[in-house]
């Protein structure tokens, strides 16, 4: 196999999982949100949750980040399948769309891939723990936002995720988000504000 070849097949992966930028995840049209996150937007946000995650349960942050940004990459193929659908479909297992998304790739990117879909999926790793939780406690705090943005009907949003998670920390964060302001970072701390406004700087023996 030609190198040429090789990167056409990486590449091709690569266009693929661009249309996850596009592709909505539709439980939230259940909730009344009219235009929900992308699945993107999600695997962005849980990748960051779990590299923070990992930091506080002591798990490899790089890792859990890798298994968080792959964990909804099959949905490409098989879509976002609501909730409630899953009582009437039967999908093919995530590992097995995984290994066709990736026949064409290098061995190497294959096998890394390939990899981490079955580490997050058979959930038995603490960096697989950890990324599930993520995954779960991202879920979570968009249903926060979205009610804090008067999408009211996202309870059980809150619920079913808060009552899958694992880790002491990812309930520590859940707490947080519950709690919290979304948009509370906006307002500078109490020792900023209070600090004079900087007018210009000078240099020793300028006066």
């Amino acid at each position: 196999m030609t190198d040429d070849h090789d990167a056409a097949g990486a590449m091709s992966f690569i266009f693929e999982a661009g249309v996850l930028k596009r592709a909505a995840r539709t439980g939230w049209w259940f909730a009344g949100v009219k235009h929900p996150e992308s699945i993107a937007e999600h695997s962005f946000r849980t990748a960051l949750i779990g590299m923070m995650l990992a930091a506080m349960e002591g798990a490899d942050p790089a890792r859990v980040s890798m298994l968080c940004t792959l964990h909804d990459t099959q949905e490409t193929r098989i879509t976002d399948i609501p909730h409630i659908a899953k009582r009437y479909l039967t999908a093919v297992p995530n590992t097995a769309v995984t290994a066709d998304q990736v026949a064409a790739c290098p061995p190497a990117v294959a096998e890394a891939i390939t990899a981490a879909v079955a580490e997050y999926e058979a959930g038995e790793t603490p960096e697989a723990v950890v990324a599930r939780d993520a995954d779960k406690l991202e879920c979570l705090v968009q249903a926060v936002e979205y009610r804090h943005q008067g999408i009211d009907n996202v309870q059980r949003w809150i619920d079913s995720s808060r009552a899958a998670l694992k880790t002491a920390s990812a309930h520590r964060l859940a707490d947080a988000a519950l709690t919290g302001q979304p948009l509370a970072w906006l307002t500078p701390p109490p020792r900023l504000a209070d600090q004079p406004a900087h007018t210009g700087s000078s240099s020793p023996g300028s006066d």
